[in-house]
């Protein structure tokens, strides 16, 4: 794809000649800046604080998309999220979702049970942390009939992440107070309701850190490397979760959590 520059340029001096800008206006500035460059079919700007339930600031999806996407996000399966785990860790750049998802993400029931609902073939996002201790992350997604990001696409897209960070700092850089919760205004770690869950379910600690990560799509071997145990004692509290809560497979694991979850 060639890229766009009357399109680009137009894109940021129309932002720029506003004195104050909404997040929609904001939004369609990146659109625009991130259609200039490359090809994609959707867009949604998420902002992340902690375990705080993330703010939708803009995305393009109709009604329908908006459900999956945005609503039925929000109410909890951000908690199993990749990209949601890459702000918890503060991380920065450009990353793909197959870059960050753990080694059996694809075939867990998170992703069968929610992710594959979206349809994509690939999702990349900007992770910018600002200094409010929130991490707006910017998603471009392509759909399965348009293919993955091509190799000199994701190059144009690293190249333009400083700059890409830059408008979202100077545009989002005071984000913190729009969080509601025991963590706003101040760098806290709440109680999310992942974490209310697993003391419903009467979890220790150790049991609940194990089982995020089997939701998340780790394998044995990626939770024994992740908490420093070994993979059979991984496997021996899994199944003493399991029998804590009468049941046999992730999917009736996952069916628990998500019921707890609204509930």
């Amino acid at each position: 794809m060639r890229v766009d520059f009357t399109g680009l340029f137009r894109a940021l001096a129309g932002w720029a000649g506003e004195t104050e800008v909404s997040d929609r206006q904001t939004g369609e500035t990146l659109l625009a800046m991130m259609r200039a460059l490359v090809r994609f079919d959707d867009i949604v700007i998420f902002a992340y604080r902690d375990k705080a339930r993330p703010i939708d600031l803009f995305s393009t999806f109709d009604a329908d998309d908006h459900h999956i996407y945005v609503t039925l996000y929000q109410a909890g399966p951000y908690l199993l999220d990749p990209f949601y785990h890459t702000t918890r860790a503060e991380k920065a750049g450009v990353f793909r979702m197959r870059e960050l998802a753990p080694d059996r993400f694809f075939s867990s029931e998170y992703f069968r049970t929610y992710y594959s609902q979206t349809r994509l073939a690939e999702e990349l996002g900007f992770f910018v942390p600002t200094a409010d201790g929130v991490t707006v992350v910017v998603s471009l997604m392509r759909r399965e009939k348009t293919g993955v990001f091509p190799a000199p696409e994701l190059a144009l897209l690293n190249d333009a992440e400083p700059f890409v960070a830059a408008f979202v700092r100077r545009a989002w850089g005071d984000l913190a107070g729009r969080f509601a919760g025991p963590g706003r205004g101040r760098r806290a770690e709440p109680v999310s309701e992942a974490d209310r869950v697993w003391r419903k379910l009467n979890l220790t600690d150790r049991e609940a850190s194990i089982i995020e990560l089997v939701l998340q799509g780790h394998s044995s071997e990626s939770i024994g490397l992740k908490l420093d145990i070994s993979t059979g004692t991984v496997k021996v509290h899994r199944r003493n979760v399991y029998r804590k809560l009468g049941i046999s497979s992730q999917i009736q694991l996952l069916s628990i959590y998500l019921k707890n979850l609204q509930s």
